[in-house]
């Protein structure tokens, strides 16, 4: 399977971003799908995910509220809708597939995208 994700860029604080994740190469609708990021100096941290059964989602707690992941099995594509952004969230974020019988937010996924940057300014 291979990943590409798109739409990074430089915002501002409060802003909003929607970032894309376009799969090819394999069945779609048999992965969960993630988002990661990695920030500057840090290790990649798990941010959301959706089951490929489309019955389960996860997010880590700093983003609970803010952020939306969506799928769509028709396109192959994931998304993550971010509002009120933080200069926190500054990273590079990934999407990733993993088979379903993976945990949903363990760094445990199967495949990665290249990543998309996404700079937050205060």
């Amino acid at each position: 399977v291979q990943l590409q994700a798109s739409g990074g860029g430089l915002v501002q604080a409060r802003a909003s971003l929607r970032l894309s994740c376009a799969a090819s190469g394999g069945t779609f609708s048999i992965y969960n799908m993630a988002w990661f990021r990695q920030a500057p100096g840090k290790e990649r941290e798990f941010v959301a995910a959706f089951s490929w059964s489309g019955g389960r989602t996860g997010y880590v707690d700093s983003v609970k509220g803010r952020f939306t992941i969506s799928r769509d099995n028709a396109k192959s594509s994931i998304y993550l809708q971010m509002n009120s952004l933080k200069p926190e969230d500054t990273a590079v974020y990934y999407c990733a597939a993993g088979y379903g019988y993976r945990n949903l937010v363990r760094d445990e996924y199967d495949f990665w995208g290249q990543g998309t940057l996404v700079t937050v300014s205060s």
